[in-house]
């Protein structure tokens, strides 16, 4: 299979039809028809449904349009990387990392590393631990700030000595909000919204203790904003990773500890063994050197 073929494939896909498409890749709509007939054949499966005024995508076409762009961008990564391999540190580090408190040491260290390197430029990708780690290990992002409990046994990792505090966002007017703490009484009976890692939910699971099994979860949710729109519009009691629920209006939604004490730890990873772009390899060498006695 040739990059050629997954441009044409994403150009397609793009523009919704051949004509518009070869047009855009100044190629000939017979050579562009051929071209993706030949990839249909060695995929084996139909990737677009052909109507009378546009080609849209089929359930295998939209699989792998998201598997073509991981590819063309894996490989356009890897071209800048080669091409920037030389005692010049000049390139990008792209970082993964979730809403987390660990995030905020991340600032320092920018303005650290860039008194040193100031060619060096940064890509922040915001998400879960498991897609964090996933794209890790697909190459397309360089270091992750990740939430355990997570499988790292193919990572290098340094843990954060401080611990990632869970926290329920309730709206302000609720009588629950006059509480210190929240404790899982409080909470029997009321619509909750949970993290959406599995792993997380396990350990939430074990906080509850028996009385998991009777809670009414409403909603899952990645991300603490989202949820805090949901309490916001009075549907649930969201428990999340205290950090950004800081940055919060509190005049609309507050946040209150678990009681007892409900904490995760949080990490900085790389893969283990990998042939890293000169500007991550000594960023990391500088997270060493910062968290070395952690």
């Amino acid at each position: 299979m040739e990059l050629r073929s997954l441009k044409y494939f994403l150009t397609i896909a793009h523009e919704e039809g051949i004509n518009r498409a070869s047009s855009t890749l100044h190629i000939t709509q017979p050579t562009l028809s051929r071209q993706m007939a030949s990839l249909e054949d060695e995929l084996g499966v139909k990737l677009f449904k052909r109507g009378a005024k546009k080609i849209t995508l089929t359930n295998e076409g939209i699989l792998f349009r998201r598997r073509a762009e991981e590819i063309l961008s894996l490989v356009e990564k890897t071209s800048q990387e080669i091409l920037r391999q030389d005692t010049l540190v000049e390139g990008k580090i792209t970082i993964g990392c979730g809403e987390l408190v660990a995030v905020q040491l991340l600032p320092d260290l920018f303005k650290l590393f860039n008194q040193k390197f100031p060619l060096v430029t940064y890509d922040l990708v915001t998400g879960t631990a498991d897609i964090i780690k996933d794209q890790m290990e697909k190459g397309l992002i360089d270091i992750g700030i990740i939430l355990e409990p997570i499988d790292i046994e193919k990572f290098d990792f340094i843990r954060f000595e401080k611990k990632e505090r869970w926290v329920v966002l309730i709206k302000a007017d609720d009588p629950l909000a006059k509480k210190e703490a929240i404790t899982v009484d409080d909470l029997k009976s009321k619509p909750l919204i949970l993290p959406r890692r599995a792993n997380v939910q396990n350990e939430l699971a074990a906080w509850f203790g028996d009385a998991f099994r009777d809670a009414k979860i409403l909603f899952t949710s990645n991300l603490c904003i989202n949820s805090a729109f949901m309490v916001q519009a009075g549907l649930g009691y969201a428990i999340v990773i205290g950090g950004p629920a800081k940055l919060l209006d509190k005049n609309e939604i507050v946040a209150r500890p678990l009681k007892p004490d409900f904490a995760s730890n949080s990490i900085f990873a790389w893969k283990k063994s990998k042939p890293f772009s000169l500007p991550v390899t000594k960023f990391i060498e500088l997270i060493k050197e910062i968290f070395k006695s952690t």
